[in-house]
């Protein structure tokens, strides 16, 4: 099938058949919390999506949201704010992350999850049992099984409801434009056929550009041989579109990554497994790192081990929390979990050197018990030592979800460099940029569902708004 590059052309004589208010570019979270907003408000709605199922980058994540102030938080006696949320936020970012967006998704984002459970049926429920890297509370929410699928398939079922238009293998390749508003696309069929929509007002929500490799060595140069563990659609349509129009763009230097999907099975393992006190080792049976700084920023850390490669080592307790999520359980059924009842044979089984490897196991037992200091200042004392028998899961980096994207606003409009707003163009998810700073180690776990639900919300209404007026 015959691919357009995305382009944007000037309206002039071309017919739009159909038209309708709001029209929505991709039918990931963001799309699809988009378009319960704007039809909530009143818009006809119709979204656009390449794939034959929406699935986007959503589909393939924890589909875990971080909230502040919410009433699963309370239900399970957690007291937070919007402010503390949004102080996380920064000192992640290291008070680089834009504040008045920061601002505007912690505050909008516990409403918005409660909003989706009440009127939506999404049912949303708070992760318990470990504190997510960089968050100072318990603010994780998901879905009962903690995929990012299940998430996908809760909004499905929310946008037929509503009676919001989806279209599916539309691939949407050009913008028409009169003057600087946008006032249709252009897309192509799987058939080879091209049709035109028209519409008052665009939403970009066909995430980032992490599938474009000349995008990702242009700005993350330092992720050009990670594994692609996001969506195959992400190639940077947004950006193309948006910086052809004169919008700008912010903190393209940033993404997420993942220190631990599981090689070659392409799974990934939950990262409560390093917080609660498992620890990785590369092919020398060495740790190389402070496993608590984050796993987004891991994933350098472990593409830069050789091969590419380490290896996630744990005991029964962390296997038990672990099995929670879906993901975990598939990676136990494809045979990456490794387990045996000591650490030299799990040595053996995994292919890394027994005596180093069980070294590497006690001295953190010893900085445990405080009677060394950790040589990368991980604080082990704070959860129970490993003890047999033990686990362990052959892992390598990921880039997941670029962070960087179109300049916007706290309403989601698409903004010029200098600041002034197209009229009738707004982005959310992957296609805006994000709150994480302008790097890798600024991306506080959850950011990523947090400008997709979050922006996609203030998108959709907003959108809605600009056609009435």
């Amino acid at each position: 099938m015959k691919r357009f590059a995305p382009t944007v052309l000037p309206a002039g004589r071309v017919d739009f058949p159909v038209s309708v208010p709001v029209l929505i570019v991709g039918a990931g979270a963001a799309g699809l919390t988009a378009a319960l907003a704007a039809r909530e408000s009143g818009a006809q709605v119709m979204v656009l999506e390449r794939d034959t199922v929406p699935r986007g980058s959503t589909a393939l994540s924890s589909g875990l949201v971080p909230a502040a102030g919410t009433r699963f938080q309370a239900a399970k006696g957690v007291t937070d704010t919007p402010a503390r949320f949004a102080r996380d936020i920064q000192a992640k970012a290291k008070g680089l992350a834009a504040p008045r967006l920061v601002e505007a998704l912690t505050t909008s984002i516990g409403p918005t999850l409660e909003w989706l459970a009440d009127a939506h049926g999404v049912p949303f429920e708070l992760v318990e049992g470990f504190l997510y890297p960089g968050h100072s509370l318990l603010r994780m929410h998901g879905t009962p099984q903690r995929t990012g699928a299940e998430l996908m398939a809760c909004l499905t079922s929310a946008v037929t409801r509503a009676g919001v238009d989806v279209v599916t293998d539309a691939h949407v390749h050009a913008l028409y434009v009169s003057a600087d508003r946008v006032v249709g696309v252009g897309l192509d069929r799987p058939d080879g056929t091209t049709e035109t929509i028209g519409c008052e007002a665009l939403v970009l929500a066909c995430s980032g550009f992490g599938g474009n490799r000349d995008l990702v060595r242009r700005h993350i140069p330092e992720a050009a041989s990670a594994l692609f563990f996001g969506h195959a659609g992400n190639e940077g349509d947004a950006i193309a579109w948006g910086t052809a129009l004169g919008a700008g763009t912010r903190d393209m230097g940033a993404y997420q990554g993942h220190g631990s999907v599981a090689t070659p099975h392409n799974i990934l393992i939950t990262w409560a497994l390093m917080m609660e006190g498992g620890f990785q080792v590369n092919a020398a049976g060495q740790r190389f790192s402070d496993e608590h700084q984050g796993y987004s920023e891991q994933a350098v850390a472990v593409l830069a081990q050789p091969g590419g490669v380490a290896w996630d080592i744990y005991d029964e307790p962390r296997h038990r929390i672990a099995l929670q999520f879906e993901d975990y359980r598939n990676a136990a059924a494809a045979g990456a979990i490794r387990s045996a009842a000591d650490i030299r044979t799990l040595a053996r089984s995994l292919g890394l050197p027994e005596a180093t490897l069980e070294g590497t196991l006690a001295a953190t037992i010893e900085a445990a018990s405080g009677r060394q200091s950790d040589p990368f200042g991980r604080d082990f004392s704070t959860k129970p030592v490993l003890a047999a028998p033990f686990y362990g899961v052959k892992v390598t980096g990921a880039l997941f979800h670029t962070q960087g994207g179109l300049l916007v606003d706290e309403r989601a409009r698409v903004l010029r460099a200098s600041g002034a707003a197209l009229p009738n163009l707004f982005a959310a998810g992957g296609a805006a940029c994000g709150v994480s700073g302008p790097a890798v180690w600024g991306y506080l776990s959850g950011n990523g569902l947090l400008a997709a639900i979050g922006l996609g919300r203030i998108a959709g209404a907003a959108a809605a708004t600009r056609c009435r007026r």
